[in-house]
């Protein structure tokens, strides 16, 4: 796990100075070990900040190149199968200096040039310059969980890219403007999705995309090398049949864990006490022994403490288990985070999950997940809505749906409970989702920034754009949050609070292998039905989990916001941020979400959202 930067021109570049600023920026990402590195005509610069998981040597160090000194590598991840990839390029004749992952994805690009991402299971985000081509090579991992900003000069004829959006602002000649179609997306949906990016003229690369930039008359080519497979299993497996695919599922995460196992550091596993982390932690500790395990609780919030379950599980696996303690004063954190969320996105669960990344630092620089359960198995509990939406309000015309939701968005306030699906009733859930996780619809956010003109509240279309069409509605809500949430929130929430802590975190079901059996084979009906979430994974961890364990429940890492709210720090910094005189928001518009909270409504999360982009834009001097 590292940080990596760079840039790339058609002619010389004379100003340098702010790619190193740019990278080291990035400290903590890999305060390990530094490079730069550019080249002899001076139209390429790559930088990189090293973590040191896997080869711990000078050998390992970056940017690297190949023997021949045509190919140079900056990269931000880990290749899980770097020993196999090792031993089938070595029977092709390839040579090693080094027991790196690095130089196993500089061999695989020499024998199989851009087609070798094919070959890769990992999570990464590089750059290989190919000095024969006058090329530079980007990718990004599968899922996403590896993070790369780009952005290209309005000629077209240079390149810069990093891992974080903060390197990128350290060339001062990038402005700094809000791009207010992001902002209207943010607000909405609580990030911003796909390629576009809060900042103009800065984009993201999708995951599973890769870019080719040439040098010669800087065309940027931009392709998916990878896509979600088609379902082509039975629809209604008989038991037999459900086992088999069960002991599947089984062997093949087994597999996912003992490869992210691997690694020439100490390595543990975050254990909130659900399900997913609860079978990652029981085939790692299958798999290895001394597992340490580490969980948070929250004194005084019953509902939000997982430790019992957690301890239920650490005891049952004889791992070595850690507990942290979470308390409001935790507030400090937030300029922080904001800072280190260069992109900001709408999830107060990045302040536990950045306290579990600082208590593991001391002692693993490697930890596992369980992410990516609930995007592939169906656990989240929209779902089991949804289908409920779909068997129940058939029987009401469209058009009366639909003037339930035009009512609902006038006359019923923003944080009301259940107002989300109010307005979600105007679906016609055979070919399209709703945005059940509404943050602001298109009246609140025009209050919150005091008017603005029609063209830019796109969220909505936006939205419906990115949602993954499919005629069975699991397949289409999995598939379009696997797309959208995962790596948008997910992803990035946990990338930025492991990095921060300078630790790797890596997700199992995350492996390519296990997406794909998700999706390609374990059908909709064993992932989530109008009254139960998660079954498959609910079946495999009956045969790997304690009896007495309860699979009913779903918390994770979560925070007592509401109550944080009602009075306190939390209360007093929040309403000194937003009622600012020089806050961007409405202020009768934020006056009333405090009100409504106050009133029991559901505002802590919106609040939240406002808060953390009003820090972010202080911080980085964002104009709007």
């Amino acid at each position: 796990m590292c940080g990596i930067i760079g840039t790339a021109s058609t002619i010389p570049i004379s100003k340098k100075d702010w790619l190193g600023k740019g990278r080291d920026t990035m400290v903590n990402r890999g305060p390990d070990s530094m490079g730069l590195w550019w080249s002899e005509d001076s139209r390429v610069g790559l930088g990189h900040r090293r973590l040191s998981i896997i080869d711990l040597s000078e050998s390992g160090r970056q940017p690297m190149h190949d023997s021949s000194e045509r190919l140079t590598i900056v990269f931000n991840g880990e290749i899980y199968n770097h020993r196999t990839l090792r031993e089938e390029l070595n029977a092709l004749g390839q040579k090693f200096q080094s027991r790196s992952d690095t130089e196993v994805i500089l061999a695989a690009y020499k024998k199989w040039g851009v087609d070798c991402l094919s070959h890769l299971n990992g999570m990464f985000a590089f750059a290989i310059y190919d000095s024969d081509r006058h090329a530079l090579f980007l990718a990004r991992d599968r899922a996403g969980e590896k993070p790369l900003f780009y952005t290209i000069s309005e000629g077209g004829e240079t390149l810069c890219f990093a891992s974080e959006l903060k390197a990128l602002l350290s060339n001062d000649k990038l402005s700094r403007n809000i791009d207010p179609i992001a902002l209207d997306c943010y607000l909405a949906m609580g990030f911003v999705p796909g390629s576009r990016c809060i900042l103009e003229n800065f984009s993201k690369l999708p995951p599973a995309h890769a870019m080719l930039f040439d040098l010669n008359n800087g065309d940027a080519r931009i392709w998916s090398y990878w896509n979600l497979p088609e379902f082509e299993g039975e629809q209604c497996p008989p038991p037999s049949n459900e086992k088999i695919l069960i002991a599947e599922m089984e062997q093949l995460l087994s597999d996912a864990v003992s490869k992210q196992l691997v690694a020439d550091v100490p390595v543990g596993v975050f254990l909130s006490g659900g399900v997913d982390s609860s079978i990652v932690t029981a085939l790692a500790a299958r798999a290895s022994t001394g597992l340490k395990t580490f969980t948070i609780r929250f004194p005084g919030y019953s509902n939000f403490d997982e430790t019992e379950h957690a301890r239920l599980i650490a005891n049952r696996f004889n791992t070595e288990h850690i507990e942290l303690e979470a308390k409001p004063t935790t507030i400090n954190l937030l300029p922080q985070l904001a800072a280190q969320y260069d992109e900001p996105i709408v999830d107060s669960s990045m302040i536990p999950t950045y306290l579990v990344c600082q208590l593991v630092k001391p002692y693993c620089k490697v930890v596992l997940s369980g992410d990516g359960g609930d995007e592939l198995f169906g656990g989240y509990d929209h779902y089991r809505q949804l289908l409920w939406m779909r068997d129940n309000l058939s029987k009401f015309p469209l058009k009366f749906r639909q003037l339930v939701a035009f009512a609902t968005k006038r006359f019923i306030p923003v944080g009301f409970k259940a107002r989300n699906w109010l307005l979600a009733m105007k679906a016609d859930l055979a070919q399209e989702l709703p945005l059940v996780a509404y943050y602001f619809d298109d009246l609140a956010r025009k209050r919150l920034l005091g008017g603005t003109s029609p063209e830019r509240l796109r969220a909505e279309k936006i939205f419906n754009q990115r949602v993954v069409r499919h005629p069975d509605l699991m397949q289409m809500a999995t598939r379009t949050d696997f797309t959208n949430y995962l790596p948008e929130d997910i992803l990035v929430k946990v990338d930025r609070a492991s990095m921060l802590n300078s630790i790797e975190v890596r997700a199992p079901m995350l492996d390519y292998r296990v997406i794909e059996f998700a999706f390609r084979r374990v059908p909709s009906c064993l992932k989530a039905t109008n009254n139960m979430t998660k079954i498959f994974l609910k079946r495999l961890a009956e045969r790997l989990l304690p009896a007495e364990f309860d699979m009913s429940r779903k918390q994770g890492f979560s925070i007592p916001l509401p109550a944080w709210l009602s009075s306190g720090r939390f209360r007093d910094f929040f309403e000194e941020v937003l009622l600012d005189q020089g806050c961007i928001f409405n202020r009768r518009a934020v006056q009333d979400l405090f009100a409504g909270q106050d009133r029991g409504f559901n505002n802590g999360e919106r609040l939240f959202a406002l808060v953390l982009l009003e820090l972010w834009r202080r911080e980085y001097r964002v104009m709007i």
